[in-house]
């Protein structure tokens, strides 16, 4: 029986490689999306013409606390286990404080860490069954802070401790991990990185969104792993 695997965020950039990555390596899909229907839909038909009923996708709103039981609901309908959880999903803006709102700082925490914590949480019995995984995506801004991000950089540091905190409330039963990517590709908000920036990377270059399944693979593979987060940054954090 096919492994399964469910993506938050699984729409576009890393969230969508990643679930066409693990799909290349045999895992059947669950894909998580918001407002993305399309994006994700189209990636969703694209991977069941290469495997028949190979890929699934669900839509919920992480505001919404009934969501986390229905992903799962559904997961176990369609393919009666789940081994990886890859809380991917994730809300990134700036909020200088003089404008903050209480909006703003809800979206960043439900995204980032009230998303994942319920979905893990939700999770349980199917990965305990399976002694599966849980792996966040975190950020290298959760050691140090990215100027006018307060509140995104915060919600990493609680999603950075989730991961500690769940792998020791979760084993022996579920391992728990984390990656933080540094400079993987151009930021959302389409801005280019300075040279200065580039600069204090130790490997002088952005990674690629390949490095960072690179690194879901090994823990997804390594059963002696848990509580860890592995950087994915080219050295960045070396200089930050």
């Amino acid at each position: 029986m096919n492994k399964v695997m469910l993506i938050t965020g699984a729409a576009q950039r890393i969230g969508a490689y990643i679930a066409k990555a693990a799909h290349a390596d045999g895992y059947n899909t669950v894909l998580h999306y918001r407002h993305s229907a399309k994006q994700t839909q189209d990636l969703q038909r694209q991977l069941n013409d290469i495997r028949t009923n190979s890929c699934i996708s669900v839509q919920a709103d992480f505001d919404n606390e009934d969501n986390f039981q229905s992903i799962v609901n559904t997961t176990e309908k369609q393919f009666g286990r789940l081994d990886v959880l890859v809380n991917n999903a994730s809300e990134f803006f700036p909020t200088p404080l003089s404008e903050l709102t209480r909006e703003d700082y809800e979206k960043l925490f439900n995204s980032n860490v009230k998303g994942p914590l319920f979905l893990s949480k939700a999770c349980y019995s199917l990965l305990k069954t399976t002694k599966g995984t849980i792996i966040n995506l975190v950020d290298i801004h959760a050691d140090k802070p990215l100027k006018n991000y307060p509140v995104y950089s915060m919600a990493k540091a609680a999603n950075k401790m989730m991961v500690m905190a769940l792998a020791k409330e979760y084993a022996p039963e579920i391992r728990v991990n984390g990656v933080s990517p540094g400079y993987i590709q151009e930021p959302i908000d389409g801005k280019e990185i300075n040279p200065e920036t580039i600069s204090r990377i130790a490997l002088k270059q952005k990674g690629e969104i390949k490095n960072i399944y690179q690194a879901l693979k090994y823990l997804m593979d390594n059963s002696y792993v848990t509580g860890q987060i592995i950087n994915v940054d080219g050295g960045r954090s070396l200089n930050m």
